[in-house]
């Protein structure tokens, strides 16, 4: 640093920080309460549309401003993972699962197993700073 530029201390970062998380966090709990609002509002009207659809019997109402389209969607879950995963290896259906790694797990497993390094695993590591509140 040149002689005419301060040298900026831990002290006026740390405190920087953590004025600047604060109002980030204001910030955040303004806009969570609003986009909740909002999104109650948003339910009320979708259930009013597919009721109007119920009503008129029908799947599709068009307007001069959109169209209401009701359709079915379905989700699947399990309380079985079990039963489940059998099914899933006997059938050879592993295509009914997503394919992403558990991070914490994927931790472990690499910590009780340092010998074992699965092809094509990629790792990715950097450096993060975590300022705590005196």
């Amino acid at each position: 640093m040149s002689e005419s530029t301060q040298e900026i201390t831990a002290d006026a970062l740390v405190s920087a920080y953590i004025a600047m998380r604060d109002k980030k966090s204001a910030m955040e709990a303004k806009y969570q309460s609003e986009l909740k609002s909002l999104i109650e509002q948003m339910e009320l009207v979708e259930s009013a549309m597919r009721d109007m659809c119920k009503t008129v019997g029908a799947d599709s109402i068009r307007t001069p401003y959109g169209t209401i389209i009701r359709s079915i969607k379905t989700r699947y879950s399990t309380t079985d993972w079990g039963s489940l995963y059998k099914i899933i290896q006997e059938k050879d259906a592993f295509d009914l699962l997503e394919k992403r790694i558990h991070q914490g797990n994927m931790k472990i497993f690499l910590e009780d197993n340092p010998d074992i390094h699965p092809e094509g695993l990629n790792i990715d590591r950097e450096y993060a700073v975590t300022v705590r509140r005196k």
